[in-house]
């Protein structure tokens, strides 16, 4: 705390200098003034919290500055300390909010007390203003969010409409003549990270500077608000009450302002005009819808509405799909060949460009159309493997975004490089895989012909080589042709038609020494696969 001492006597400062104990009150620092007129100046200046004052001065009468401090620093408490015992100088120093009026010669005991009853109302009162202070922070801080949620609810929650309505109006953010609106919703651009860089990656901040902008034209004539929209969290909506409102102006100003402040300008969806409040929800849908419905390759229009989308423009949109292109993506990627992937990623975007018109909403159902290709693919690739082939590539999708739909920036070679990435990722991993799984198939029948003699099941197999029987009946069924019970069959028999040229081994001993316990089941099995009996194809080696 600081303290000051008024006096035109040199003495009397130097008097009340000793006879405080600073310290004990708290004060750490102690100016000196010699008239009321040079005490003004430095409480500007240095902002004491406690005056300690002389009442006659030859600069600056006691009263002028006792008036002065409750005009232009009301928080200073003061002591007066005069030689002077006059019931009006007394009497004035009450009025005044003075906290003692010691007489001289100073008693050490009365200034103390004095000085202790001062800094302890200051710092009562100090505790006070930081209380009120704070919550006024907090009420302005959540007057903005309250409003806010008022006027999302005027378009997510149509049962409490009216009642939002009434309160909007006696808060004086809706005029109390509006009766209809105009919606008009803009869209953030959430991949936009040059932009949201320069708010320090806060959003919210972002999100505040855009709205002050929008609310900077439309407070001129009171001619709307702009809010953020709860309902979802990159909107920003802006509602318009003037019938004789030029929306297509009133936008376009608009984002010149937002040009001009963040070198960006923005787009807008609008509804159709309608009644205060219960035509916000499909105000709402019309504008979401335009913006979805927007045609990228045009970037010189900012205002987009249902009535600018004509038929032609619809139609053509919607000719080119996912589908075709699909089987032309799925040989690229199953080729492996990284010229083919792309051809298929640039004739994409080339065909794209050719339909003249691309929108947000075309864009996002094809991006969700290629995952699922992906899906599909690895699925009638893999099967079982297709799971962890999955987890795989949607980690690797973290470092290979696709272009956000709806971003500002739109580029048809961002498009292109993400197809071909996301092609060559999938078409590495099922190579790779297939691959691991061509590894397996090989050790498995490496493993089939080492030990086909013993009693090999399936099951063991598949524990040996930390498959499912699934997988190798699959992978059999798609090496060969055929299961692997058939293909174990088939290689003990043709081992067994080596053994039948030695004429001193036994049909039963042939048909232990390939793995049959029972020679009539090696018997069934033989002529099933030859046509004649064991016996039978031996009698024609020997007579050959």
């Amino acid at each position: 705390m600081k303290a000051l001492i008024v006096d035109d006597e040199a003495r009397v400062r130097k008097a009340v200098h000793l006879l405080v104990d600073w310290d004990a009150h708290g004060i750490h620092e102690i100016l000196e003034a010699g008239s009321g007129n040079e005490a003004m100046e430095l409480i500007r200046k240095s902002r004491p919290e406690l005056v300690i004052m002389d009442m006659m001065m030859a600069s600056g009468h006691g009263m002028e500055l006792m008036e002065w401090i409750g005009e232009f620093a009301d928080t200073v408490k003061f002591i007066v300390v005069s030689g002077h015992n006059d019931f009006e100088f007394v009497r004035n120093t009450v009025r005044h909010g003075g906290i003692d009026y010691i007489l001289k010669p100073i008693e050490a005991e009365a200034i103390n007390a004095a000085v202790h009853k001062a800094v302890t109302e200051w710092r009562e009162e100090e505790r006070d203003r930081i209380d009120i202070q704070r919550q006024n922070i907090q009420l302005n801080e959540f007057k903005p969010v309250y409003g806010e949620k008022l006027l999302s609810s005027l378009i997510d929650d149509q049962s409490a409409a009216e009642a939002s309505v009434r309160r909007l109006r006696n808060e004086g953010a809706i005029p109390m003549e509006a009766e209809a609106a105009q919606l008009s919703l803009l869209q953030l651009d959430a991949s936009d990270a040059l932009l949201i860089k320069r708010f320090g990656n806060d959003s919210e901040l972002m999100h505040f500077a855009i709205i002050n902008v929008c609310n900077e034209f439309l407070a001129k004539d009171r001619s709307g608000i702009a809010f953020k929209y709860w309902g979802a969290p990159w909107e920003i909506i802006i509602l318009t009450w003037e019938r004789s409102c030029n929306i297509q102006e009133l936008i376009f100003r608009i984002n010149e302002g937002l040009f001009h402040t963040f070198q960006r300008r923005m787009h807008f969806g609008i509804g159709l005009a309608g009644q205060l409040p219960h035509s916000l929800p499909a105000q709402y849908a019309e504008a979401k819808t335009a913006l979805a419905r927007r045609n990228v390759l045009r970037s010189d229009a900012y205002v987009h509405s249902l009535e600018a989308e004509s038929d032609d423009s619809a139609e053509r949109h919607g000719q080119y799909n996912f589908s075709s292109v699909r089987e032309e993506w799925k040989m690229a990627v199953l080729s492996g060949s990284d010229g083919q992937i792309s051809e298929a990623s640039q004739k994409w975007v080339s065909e794209l460009a050719r339909t003249g018109g691309i929108t947000p909403e075309q864009l996002q159902q094809w991006t969700a159309a290629v995952m699922q290709f992906r899906v599909q693919l690895l699925r009638e690739t893999l099967g079982d493997a297709a799971g962890n082939a999955e987890a795989a590539l949607e980690q690797s999708d973290r470092l290979n975004q696709p272009p956000h739909p709806g971003s500002y920036a739109f580029t048809l070679f961002a498009w292109r490089d993400w197809s071909y990435s996301l092609m060559s990722e999938l078409a590495r991993v099922i190579n790779e895989r297939q691959a691991k799984d061509k590894r397996t198939i090989n050790d498995i029948v490496k493993y089939v012909e080492q030990n086909y003699m013993d009693d090999l099941s399936l099951l063991d197999i598949a524990s040996a080589f930390f498959v499912s029987r699934e997988y190798i009946s699959r992978k059999f069924k798609q090496e060969f042709g055929i299961n692997f019970s058939d293909y174990l069959a088939t290689y003990r028999i043709d081992k067994a038609k080596q053994l039948m040229q030695n004429p001193h081994l036994k049909i039963s001993q042939i048909a232990e020494m390939v793995g049959f316990r029972d020679v009539k089941y090696f018997s069934k099995v033989f002529k099933k696969q030859e046509g004649v009996s064991p016996k039978m194809y031996r009698s024609k080696l020997e007579s050959l």
